[in-house]
């Protein structure tokens, strides 16, 4: 043991040392206190703890007992910046002093107005541009004059063709030859993914081809490009069909390998063929998950490299991150900034090579000048500003973050085992193993975004039923027939879609009174929450402070109307309020709150059912606006 100088400055050198144990009782007094019962010792501590996807655990407390342990297929350690198994970074240096590379999409149709976007944003800090080719984007054969003005030996240029992949390659370095771009200066990503474009069409006719392609291409640039990689391993589509942190991870390992064992039999060395790929990842505003899962991708990554025989500096992932599609919404989405702000840190955190931030209107179509502005100034003010990218690995060293590194990378490479297992990710694809598994991954967090559980800041929770939606332009249709494309968002979303319906046909939204019994200080409360959750459906509260007597006026008329106030002042006037509710024509009666002992008297009153935390909100709002006749 390394015995420290006694020079006055140790940290916390005054304070006797404490042990987990000595923690783990001071919770077990505080559980105790909040009725939470007798729990001790780890189930103590088990009691705070945090559920996460794929079986994972945040706990309230950790320490160096904590520390990663190895195995499972992976590194043994961290390792160091720069080196395998590349956990802290890629490069020695990080994305210091510099940063990452602020990489801006396009996916307009319209050329002179991706022209005119190439430039504002090249101009405003943006260091690459991604081009969406095809018949999702811009037409293949007006890439040149989309990137008219713009410095190819600067700029790299990243394409996302899909089918069109071998015509948009071909385009590409026409255009750089016309303009006397050498070789040596041409950077970016061709784009070919096979088995990406497979997950989003459903359609493997193609995938045999492409593939070939691909390889064609990959053998044709890895001696003359040295910066020009080919194939993009894109786990955007399992993401966006519902598939947790891990599921991303051990399907872009699947793709990729299935991509390595292309590239080698067509000739390439192992090396050779690993310095073809980039990987493209979701960022979402979970930043600590986030920040795990890149790290996590790395350490998988070196695993495979060095299985293959890869041992150069070749075995580093290239990264890229791009704030996540499912998080976005449409109703209020000015919140989208923030959530893209804090996804945006944890990508640059987590080690991302380049990253991508979507505009906060992406979810409502092609983004205005603006919104392109603010996109590209969050990495800008992240890297000069925050300053995250002047230190190598932010997130190294923490027990919390090595832990979740190490437990989401195990959880990977045992869904990416199975992948194999089972003949590979065309197999999976082809055979549903992939499709089933998020389906069900997605259907679990359904349900907790129902029951609000997982909440949606100006969707699920303190929406704004009033606001002016943002309207865009509609961009072009994205392939489809393969994976679904989900959001957070989109059962909310069909209640608020129900409600915009009947505002346009009748002039008003549904309404459901809200009856507050006794005074403000004792109904304010539940009125707020009762309030917020009709809102978060498109229906209006309407607040009419009522007592007995003049319960039956207030609530004539109403097809649905919801009690609120304290548990004490329910004692006393629910009862004969619901029952004067029912004898006004009223069929469904809510009570804001759970009622305890007075379930069953409340419930011979006519007290249908009860608005309280943790219900299941989406049922609750859809079975509502049914009753109100909202189609």
């Amino acid at each position: 043991m390394t015995v420290q100088p006694d020079d006055g400055l140790s940290l916390a050198a005054e304070f006797p040392a404490v042990t987990r144990e000595q923690w783990q009782r001071l919770v077990t007094n505080v559980l105790r206190k909040s009725g939470a019962g007798e729990v001790t010792g780890t189930e103590a501590e088990e009691a705070l703890s945090t559920p996460l996807q794929d079986g994972l655990r945040t706990r309230p407390l950790y320490t160096a007992e904590d520390a990663p342990e190895g195995g499972a297929g992976c590194a043994d350690v961290p390792g160091f910046p720069g080196f395998a198994p590349y956990v802290r970074g890629a490069t020695p240096k990080g994305n210091s002093p510099a940063g990452w590379d602020v990489r801006q999409q396009h996916r307009s149709a319209d050329v002179a107005r991706t022209n005119d976007a190439v430039l504002a944003d090249l101009e405003n800090g943006v260091s690459s541009v991604w081009l969406v080719l095809g018949r999702a984007g811009l037409p293949v054969s007006a890439l040149g004059a989309a990137l008219d003005g713009v410095y190819l030996d600067l700029a790299p240029v990243v394409l996302d063709a899909g089918e069109e992949f071998d015509a948009a390659a071909s385009e590409l370095l026409r255009v750089h030859g016309e303009r006397e771009v050498s070789p040596s200066d041409v950077a970016g990503n061709l784009g070919a993914d096979p088995l990406g474009l497979l997950a989003r069409t459903g359609d493997e006719g193609p995938t045999s081809q492409l593939l070939e392609t691909a390889a064609r291409w990959a053998r044709r640039v890895s001696g003359t490009h040295p910066r020009l990689r080919t194939l993009t391993v894109d786990a955007l589509p399992y993401h966006e069909a519902g598939g947790s942190p891990a599921q991303e991870l051990g399907c872009s390992l699947a793709t990729a390998v299935a991509y390595l064992r292309t590239l080698t039999d067509a000739g390439l060395s192992p090396e050779d063929a690993c310095r073809q790929l980039e990987f493209r990842y979701a960022a979402s505003a979970d930043q600590f998950t986030t920040i795990a899962k890149l790290r996590a991708a790395r350490r998988l990554w070196a695993r495979v490299a060095q299985a293959c025989g890869v041992t150069s500096g070749a075995a580093a992932q290239r990264q890229h991150a791009v704030t996540s599609p499912v998080m976005m919404t449409r109703r209020d989405p000015w919140v989208n900034m923030l959530r893209t702000t804090v996804a945006t840190l944890a990508a640059g955190v987590g080690g991302a090579d380049a990253v991508t931030v979507l505009p906060f209107d992406h979810a409502a179509g092609l983004p205005d000048a603006f919104a392109r502005r603010v996109a590209r100034n969050t990495s800008t003010i992240v890297i000069e500003e925050a300053h995250v990218a002047r230190v190598i690995d932010p997130a190294g060293g923490s027990w919390y973050v090595e832990r979740l590194t190490d437990e989401l990378a195990r959880a990977a490479w045992a869904w990416f085992q199975e992948i194999e297992r089972a003949g590979g990710q065309l197999a999976a694809l082809r055979d549903g193993l992939v499709r089933e598994r998020l389906a069900a991954t997605w259907a679990q967090r359904t349900e907790e975004l129902a029951h609000r559980r997982e909440p949606v800041t100006g969707v699920s929770e303190f929406p704004l039923l009033d606001e002016e939606p943002v309207r865009r332009d509609v961009p072009p249709e994205q392939p489809g027939g393969g994976l679904p494309r989900v959001r957070r968002d989109e059962a909310y979303e069909a209640l608020r879609a129900r409600s915009d319906a009947h505002l346009a046909d009748t002039g008003a939204r549904p309404t459901v009174p809200l009856l507050a019994l006794g005074s403000a200080a004792a109904y304010t409360t539940r009125v707020t929450f009762a309030s917020n959750l009709f809102q978060a459906g498109g229906i209006a509260p309407r607040l009419t402070p009522v007592d007995a007597e003049t319960a039956a006026a207030a609530a004539r008329g109403a097809g649905v109307v919801c009690l609120c106030s304290s548990d004490a002042v329910y004692a006393e006037q629910a009862e004969a309020v619901a029952r004067a509710a029912k004898e006004a024509g009223v069929r469904r009666v809510f009570l804001a709150g759970r009622p305890g002992e007075l379930r069953g008297s409340l419930e011979a009153a006519g007290v249908d059912g009860y608005v309280a935390a943790g219900g299941d909100a989406v049922a609750l709002l859809s079975g509502v606006l049914d009753e109100l006749g909202v189609q």
